[in-house]
């Protein structure tokens, strides 16, 4: 039951309708006993400074989703090494001082998707929103080279420059064995698949999004042959990172995250 002392903690996007998030972060609170709430905020890239500032001054924070979080990464009194780099926060909470707070826990939560399959280097990242950063991210900090697709070819370009800039070693998506679902087609029944024809040595696929029964993309690459997984993995790891800095000292409670995903997606 929500109090005063309730803390309120909110996912900024749009969409936001289609996230598990609240369910999955809900059931931790409840599980962990924490006076908090977590609820989605469909709201206007104009609107996220404020929301930021207003959920950090009263105690909470929250996450970010497409396509504010390189707006919320503007909007903190204090950024992560992390969202300094990269440009993209994605949890976001406020310090005993008044400041408000980012991180990056993308990252955290791709390389856990991606050890799970067992991906093997170098990437293809399909996009170059938010969720490419934290591709980009990932690719640092494993020391990875990386191929970038786009369907706007200034798009990519741009991109390409900004990562090699940070060290980024790129390759040819010819080279490479995952692919990296990191735009937000899949969101929509009617969306196209990102990509149709995985590159010749591929063997892994993760898909950023995720949806009942699994993406049309994840199984359409487990019909090429590849090992293939959507984002929930990658949406439970980053959501407990998340949870940690929100609480610190806490550890957020994996299995019952997972279990709240998992019995929203059968």
């Amino acid at each position: 039951m929500s109090g005063g002392a309730t803390r309120v903690f909110a996912l900024l996007g749009d969409p936001v309708a289609h996230s598990l998030s609240p369910a999955m972060h809900n059931a931790a609170f409840r599980v962990l006993g924490l006076p908090a709430v977590y609820v989605p905020l469909r709201c206007a890239a104009a609107d996220v400074s404020a929301l930021i500032g207003a959920l950090s001054r009263a105690g909470g924070g929250g996450n970010v989703t497409v396509p504010h979080k390189d707006v919320a990464a503007r909007a903190l009194d204090r950024a992560s090494v992390l969202v300094e780099r990269l440009n993209a926060c994605n949890a976001f909470w406020g310090e005993t001082d008044g400041s408000c707070v980012g991180d990056n826990t993308d990252v955290a939560g791709l390389l856990a998707a991606l050890d799970a399959l067992a991906a093997p280097a170098p990437w293809l990242v399909l996009g170059t929103g938010g969720g490419a950063r934290a591709v980009v991210g990932a690719a640092l900090e494993r020391r990875i080279a990386l191929a970038v697709s786009s369907r706007s070819e200034e798009r990519r370009r741009g991109f390409e420059s900004w990562a090699g800039e940070l060290g980024v070693r790129l390759t040819d998506p010819a080279e490479c064995g995952t692919v990296i679902n990191a735009t937000p087609l899949g969101l929509g029944a009617a969306d196209p698949l990102p990509l149709s024809e995985p590159p010749s040595r591929a063997v892994v696929a993760l898909d950023m999004v995720y949806g009942r029964g699994d993406t049309a993309w994840t199984r359409a690459m487990r019909a090429a042959g590849l090992r293939a997984a959507d984002g929930r993995t990658m949406l439970v790891a980053q959501g407990a990172a998340s949870l940690e800095r929100w609480f610190p000292g806490v550890c957020a409670p994996v299995e019952v995250m997972r279990a709240a995903v998992d019995d929203h997606l059968r």
